[in-house]
């Protein structure tokens, strides 16, 4: 894991007002090193508490939660059940400055540099409804706005007519009080009135965050910074001499395709990487079943 130390991590600290800046932030100066983060977990004591829930209070996506406990009823965990907090990733790729953007995690990460440090943030984020997917590519941020009004699409209007035109600023606005426009028209990173939509498939294309996260993201964000738009379920990573994958549920093939897609990237990168000669197949086979979304260690 990396962790910020010494006068770094004052300043951050100082910058952040707290240590919730800290704690998401991550140092990238060993290029050896791909894997951030530590996994958590948390002890279930109230007949009440759900998945979602448990999501929101530890900042991560309901999907990446459910995916790491699959066995696991999100709406009725049984009290006193350990539940996997999955706050553990495999940098899917590096870049020099600005924004990542990986759909099939529902995550996006920001590359920075602070006092000739390299860094990386990491948020959960929703995505592109089924038939409003959120385009792949390489954009950048064309502006900000604090306070933005939401244009309602006509789509939205048809389906609920009694939505005017322009919803104004406040608590019904579905766009929080931050927006990142992309330098395509009407998408952008923005946060929201519903917290719940992090880590679905709930929007017509734009990037959703819990609204504390993208205050965050829009304070450091720069007009003109990279974002970049990957659709990436599979990820492999070699560190302290052994092999990891990470592997999240491809929405963009039916079940009965979606096992042998997941395997072919799986070995395309694997190989491609010249790791496949350490990897044991059972191992594989599991992860690439089990899909938890966490990194797996699947060496000989």
């Amino acid at each position: 894991m990396y962790n910020l130390t010494g006068a770094v991590l004052s300043i951050f600290l100082l910058l952040a007002g707290g240590n919730t800046f800290a704690a998401g932030t991550f140092s990238l100066n060993d290029p050896s090193r791909q894997i951030i983060g530590v996994e958590q977990s948390y002890k279930v004591t109230d007949k009440e508490d759900t998945l979602h829930d448990i999501a929101i209070a530890y900042g991560i996506g309901y999907n990446s939660i459910v995916s790491a406990n699959s066995s696991v009823d999100p709406w009725l965990p049984d009290v006193g059940s350990t539940i996997r907090i999955p706050t553990r990733w495999i940098i899917p790729e590096f870049l020099n400055e600005g924004i990542l953007i990986n759909l099939a995690e529902m995550r996006l990460y920001f590359f920075f540099k602070f006092k000739d440090h390299k860094f990386v943030k990491t948020f959960p984020i929703g995505v592109g409804d089924e038939g409003y997917s959120t385009p792949v590519g390489t954009l950048h941020v064309a502006g900000k706005v604090v306070n933005p009004v939401w244009k309602v699409p006509q789509h939205i209007r048809d389906e609920y007519p009694h939505l005017p035109a322009l919803v104004q600023p406040g608590p019904d606005n579905p766009l929080g009080k931050y927006w990142l426009q992309l330098s395509i028209r009407g998408y952008g990173i923005h946060g929201n009135n519903i917290a719940y939509s992090v880590g679905h498939r709930a929007s017509s294309g734009c990037i959703r965050m819990y609204n504390d996260q993208v205050e965050n993201l829009f304070e450091y964000v720069k007009v003109n910074d990279i974002v970049k738009i990957i659709y990436e379920p599979v990820k492999v990573a070699k560190q302290d001499n052994k092999v990891y994958i990470e592997v999240h549920n491809n929405y963009n093939e039916d079940n009965i395709t979606k096992g042998d897609v997941l395997s072919e990237l799986a070995f395309k990168k694997l190989s491609g990487k010249g790791l496949l000669k350490y990897v044991d197949t059972g191992l594989l086979n599991s992860a690439i079943k089990e899909a938890t979304g966490l990194p797996t260690v699947i060496s000989k």
